[in-house]
C-alpha cells in the first residue's frame, strides 16, 4: 500500500462503507479509496445476514413507523418517508445490476410478502385504521387487510393452525415485500470496488484518527494478524464502523461528537431450517412491541434466504451487553463515557427505567419463555426444532437535549465535521435498508463544491433523486415496476 495521501478512507467493512465507496467510485473514478476492516472478512457485524432480520424496511409491516396518537389517530407520514427512502436503495441496486456491476439479484434480494399480525380487539381496531390510512397511498398499493382466520391461514398457515378460534386476530399483507441478504450485497459491492481499483485491508484495526496541520487526517492502524502498525493519511474519512464508530469519532477530536453516547442492546433469534416447517411459511410477519420494548425488539416471524437456502427466524429477544460490537470489548460502554456526554447518558437512564426493566427481564428470560413468545405467533411450535442464535449488537444514539438533558434516539444519525472532511454514522435500524439515501445526504453535506456536478450522474443511477414517488401514482407504479423487473421481484 502506498503511503501517499489517499482521497478517501472508509473505516468498517459493512453496508454503509460499501454503499458510499460504490457511489464515490462512480462519481470520481480517479479518486483513491482504501477500506480498513478489523475482521478477516467484510460484513461480519450488523451486515451479516444472521445478525439482522434482512427486512427490506419499507414500512409495509413495521407498526413502530405508524404509532397510535393519544386521540387514536394514525399518521402515515413517517411510513411513507421510510418507503420513499427504500425505493432509492432499490433503484441504486437495480442500476448496478443493469450495468453488470452486481451479480444476479437473487443472490441478495428475494420477494417475500410483508405482513402485520395482531391479537386482541384494540389491536385489531388499530390495524384496521392503519390499513385505511395506507391503502390509497401509491407506495402502499396492493396492501390487504383481513380479520378472517381462513384468509390469514391462506397467507401464513402457521399463524392459524391450532389457534384458539375465539381469539380476535387481524393481519395485513403486501406481496411486494422483500428479504435482503445484506451480507451478500455488501460482499458484492466490495468485490466490485476492489475490481475497480479500491484497496481493501482486512484484519486492519484503526486505533486513532487525528487532524494534521496541513488539513489531512492521519489514521493509525494495526494489523491484527502480524501486529505491524502503520499510518495513512486521507483527505476524507468515513467512519462506518457500526458500534465502533462512536469511539473513533471521539478519538478524532471533532467537537461535533461531544454530547453523544451509545446505548448498546444485544439480542437473540430463534432459527429453524427444517424444510417441513419452512415450507409452511413464506412471509415476514411483524407484531406489536411489548410495553417498554425498544422499536428494534418488535417480534417478527421471518422467512430468510441466505446463500440460496430458506430458513425461519423469530425474535429478536433483546438483552443488554456493554459491548458496542458483537466482537467488541466488555469495556466499550464505560470507555465511551466523557465529561461532555455523561449528563446526557444519566438523563437517558433516568427517563428510560421501563426500558431498563424490560432489558433485564429479557436477559433473565428462560429458553422456555422465549419459545412461548414464538408460540403466540405459531401455536404448533416445538422448541426442539429451533436453535438460539446471537444477533448483532445495536448501539442506539444518546445525545444532549435542552429540555430533558438527554434523549435516547432510535434510528441513525450522521455526524459530520465542520469542514466536511470527516463523517461517521451512529445508530441502527432501518439503516441498512436506507443506506443509499443516508449516503446521498452525506455526499451533499460533505462535498458541497462537487455535488452539483455529481447530480447528473447520480440521477442516472437513481432516476427519482430529488423527487418523491408517493405524490404521483403513475410515476410510482412505473418506477417500482422497472426496479422490480431488474431485481427479479413482483411488480
Amino acid at each position: 500500500m502506498s503511503n501517499s495521501p489517499l482521497d478517501v478512507v472508509l473505516i468498517g467493512g459493512g453496508i454503509m462503507s460499501a454503499t458510499l465507496g460504490a457511489m464515490i467510485q462512480r462519481l470520481q473514478p480517479d479518486w483513491s479509496i482504501r477500506i480498513y476492516e478489523s475482521l478477516g472478512e467484510v460484513a461480519q457485524e450488523s451486515s451479516n445476514p444472521w445478525n439482522n432480520a434482512g427486512t427490506g424496511h419499507s414500512a409495509l409491516c413495521e407498526l413502530n413507523y405508524m404509532p397510535e396518537g393519544p386521540d387514536g389517530s394514525v399518521d402515515a407520514a413517517k411510513a411513507i418517508s421510510i418507503n420513499e427512502q427504500f425505493q432509492l436503495s432499490r433503484q441504486f441496486w437495480a442500476s448496478l445490476v443493469s450495468a453488470g456491476e452486481l451479480p444476479d439479484p437473487t443472490n441478495f434480494i428475494n420477494a417475500t410478502p410483508h405482513m402485520t399480525f395482531v391479537r386482541g380487539r384494540d389491536n385489531v381496531d388499530y390495524l384496521r385504521r392503519r390499513y385505511e390510512a395506507l391503502k390509497d397511498e401509491p407506495l402502499f398499493a396492493g396492501i390487504e387487510f383481513s380479520d378472517d382466520p381462513a384468509v390469514i391461514a391462506e397467507w401464513a398457515p402457521l399463524l392459524i393452525k391450532n389457534r384458539n378460534p375465539k381469539q380476535r386476530i387481524a393481519a395485513t399483507r403486501t406481496v411486494a415485500g422483500t428479504d435482503v441478504d445484506f451480507g451478500a450485497l455488501t460482499r458484492a459491492l466490495f468485490d466490485n470496488l476492489t475490481d475497480r481499483g479500491a484497496q481493501l485491508a482486512l484484519n486492519h484495526r484503526v486505533k486513532g484518527i487525528r487532524r494534521t496541520p496541513d488539513g489531512l487526517w492521519k489514521i493509525r492502524v494495526r494489523h491484527d494478524v502480524g501486529g505491524t502498525p502503520h499510518t495513512a493519511t486521507a483527505r476524507f474519512v468515513f467512519v462506518g464502523a457500526g458500534g465502533g464508530a462512536l469511539h473513533l469519532l471521539q478519538k478524532s477530536g471533532i467537537p461535533e461528537i461531544k454530547g453523544f453516547g451509545g446505548f448498546p442492546i444485544s439480542g437473540q433469534f430463534l432459527r429453524t431450517s427444517d424444510p417441513k416447517i419452512v415450507a409452511q411459511h413464506q412471509a415476514k410477519v411483524y407484531g406489536k412491541a411489548a410495553v417498554g420494548a425498544p422499536p428494534m425488539s418488535v417480534p417478527h416471524l421471518d422467512t430468510r434466504v441466505v446463500d440460496g437456502e430458506a430458513s425461519l427466524l423469530f425474535g429478536p429477544y433483546a438483552g443488554f451487553s456493554p459491548k458496542f460490537l458483537k466482537t467488541g470489548s466488555w469495556f466499550d460502554l464505560p470507555g465511551s463515557i466523557r465529561a461532555g456526554n455523561l449528563g446526557a447518558m444519566l438523563a437517558v437512564a433516568r427517563d428510560n427505567l421501563d426500558l431498563m426493566k424490560y432489558l433485564v427481564g429479557e436477559v433473565l428470560a428462560s429458553r422456555a419463555k422465549k419459545v412461548a413468545a414464538l408460540r403466540a405467533f405459531m401455536p404448533t411450535v416445538n422448541g426442539d426444532d429451533w436453535q438460539l442464535i446471537t444477533a448483532g449488537q445495536r448501539v442506539q444514539v444518546m445525545k444532549k437535549d435542552a429540555s430533558r438533558g438527554g434523549v435516547l434516539q432510535f434510528g441513525t444519525e450522521v455526524i459530520t465535521g465542520a469542514d466536511g472532511t470527516i463523517a461517521g454514522l451512529l445508530g441502527a435500524s432501518p439503516g441498512a435498508s436506507t443506506a443509499v439515501p443516508i449516503m446521498l445526504g452525506l455526499l451533499e453535506k460533505c462535498f458541497p463544491a462537487e455535488y452539483p456536478a455529481w447530480e447528473p450522474r447520480l440521477k442516472e443511477l437513481i432516476p427519482t433523486l430529488g423527487t418523491t414517488l408517493n405524490g404521483s401514482p403513475a410515476k410510482a407504479k412505473k418506477v417500482m415496476a422497472a426496479t422490480a423487473k431488474t431485481l427479479q421481484l413482483p411488480a
